[in-house]
């Protein structure tokens, strides 16, 4: 399976990386993404799992990223987030902050769950929010899938969804 398979560095740059694994993952220096990751092997996400990863997310948010909107769904988790600069110096990379979300909640499920193996896909969909009309769409996207999948009946209503109250 390819999803084993280790990253392959296409370019490095001073405020940039690109690299690959079966998906192209770019990262630019103060840039904002939109960020997709689902669950491994079709596992599903109870109301008590839920609220661990938002958890999660929520951890780092002000610390490792600024965090403008997360909704965790049934199989699959979106963020739209910006890394920040560490204390001493480069900003944190987007697959560091993935880690430290995916690591941290798949140990937690497996304690409250009692099951052991993967609870993520290894890899995320992520993509660089290009502009204003990119960032409205994938607000509006992230705010508006639990409606859309009929978990809820207004964004308000569903309690793993996370939106700033002040955005870009």
């Amino acid at each position: 399976m390819k999803d084993k398979e280790p990253c392959a560095e296409v370019h490095e740059g001073e405020d940039f990386r690109v690299h690959r694994r079966n998906l192209p993952h770019w990262e630019q220096h103060g840039s904002t993404y939109f960020v997709t990751f689902r669950s491994a092997d079709g596992f599903r996400l109870s109301n008590e799992a839920k609220t661990v990863v938002l958890d999660a997310a929520l951890f780092h948010a002000g610390k490792k990223y600024e965090l403008f909107a997360c909704a965790i769904m049934d199989d699959h988790v979106h963020l739209i987030l910006r890394p920040l600069e560490r204390a001493d110096g480069p900003q944190f990379g987007l697959s560091e902050i993935m880690h430290s979300i995916k690591s941290y909640s798949a140990h937690k499920l497996q304690r409250l769950m009692g099951r052991r193996g993967k609870v993520w896909q290894s890899e995320n969909y992520d993509r660089v929010v290009r502009n204003e009309r990119d960032w409205l769409e994938k607000m509006n996207y992230v705010a508006g899938n639990p409606v859309r999948s009929g978990l809820a009946d207004s964004p308000e209503d569903y309690p793993w969804l996370f939106v700033a109250e002040s955005g870009e």
